[in-house]
């Protein structure tokens, strides 16, 4: 493994694979399309599920078409950084022609992450969003992340396993945050505000008094962050977060004068409980791809979840 990555280089080869697909798919073919909506920077462990996550990524490409930089993690040891590119291709139904984006493939070892910021910089799509997907808790508590999250417009992570009063430090000022634990909730939220949609049901929310959400210790983050939430709309109300094993993921049950709604996972839907009368919709079982196309989809700041990530900066929640 080499110590040094040249940006022009890489970007000379991705030039010459873009001449490669045009000749094997210009003779007799329908020939290819470019498609690049953004630069996906993606970093990972050396040992995480690579192939799973070329499968998310690949998924990804048809709506958010993007020049993916993966950065491979190998740890600690002697000083290596090298590259590789490639392409991912896929032929949209019903019709001849390709589409295509661009892959570059870093592999950085722990002494040369301060290196990595002069190689993406310049590898980026000019005049596109720069994202930052982490999935390193590792990298995260690492002073050179801060070097990397400059970089971009949006960071991503997946907070369940580190506190949630360190999440705002993530991502440098002016920088967009996102979190899968807070995207998780997204149909949760959805689903209880259309509860009160009745009217009805709207005049007693003043009455409820309390909140209690269960959850699996994997979920321990976005737990919180549903109870932090139901405490901006309904402020003083008393909130009491607990694990448990007899829920799937989530079950949240709040109580008040004249007033009984819970929601609870029950395999790959949501039973809405009011006052005793349950109706169930749809509710996908989360994976990378669908929490991802969420959040790519998400270019401006979301205050909602701005406000309620403030409450545990400021320790008024767990």
């Amino acid at each position: 493994m080499s110590a040094t990555v040249n940006p022009d280089r890489v970007l000379k080869e991705l030039a010459d694979l873009w001449v490669t697909l045009g000749k094997e798919n210009g003779e007799g073919g329908a020939g290819i399309l470019r498609a690049c909506t953004m630069t996906l920077v993606v970093a990972a462990e050396t040992g995480d599920d690579w192939s799973a996550l070329g499968e998310t990524v690949a998924a990804l490409m048809p709506e958010h078409p993007a020049r993916t930089i993966s950065i491979r993690l190998c740890g600690s040891g002697e000083r290596a950084l090298s590259e590789r590119v490639y392409s991912q291709c896929w032929m949209p139904f019903g019709q001849r022609r390709q589409i295509c984006c661009e892959q570059v493939e870093l592999t950085a070892s722990d002494s040369a992450l301060l290196d990595l910021p002069p190689v993406v910089r310049p590898l980026a799509v000019p005049d596109l969003p720069l994202i930052l997907w982490c999935r390193s808790p590792r990298l995260l508590a690492m002073p050179e992340f801060k070097s990397m999250a400059s970089m971009a417009q949006k960071v991503i992570i997946d907070s369940e396993g580190m506190p949630l009063k360190d999440v705002p430090r993530v991502a440098p000022q002016g920088v967009l945050l996102g979190d899968l634990a807070w995207t998780r909730l997204t149909r949760w939220r959805e689903t209880l505000s259309q509860v009160f949609e009745n009217k009805e049901n709207l005049a007693k929310l003043p009455a409820l008094k309390k909140l209690a959400v269960s959850h699996v210790r994997s979920q321990t983050n976005t737990a919180a962050y549903l109870a932090g939430w139901v405490s901006t709309v309904i402020p003083g109300i008393e909130t009491a977060v607990t694990p448990t094993e007899s829920c799937d993921s989530l079950c949240a049950r709040l109580t008040g004068d004249g007033l009984e709604v819970q929601l609870e996972r029950q395999q790959d839907r949501l039973a809405v409980t009011v006052n005793g009368q349950t109706h169930y919709t749809s509710l996908s079982m989360f994976t990378d791809y669908l929490l991802m196309r969420e959040e790519l989809s998400i270019v401006q700041r979301d205050p909602v979840f701005e406000r309620v990530l403030a409450r545990f900066s400021s320790g008024s929640q767990h």
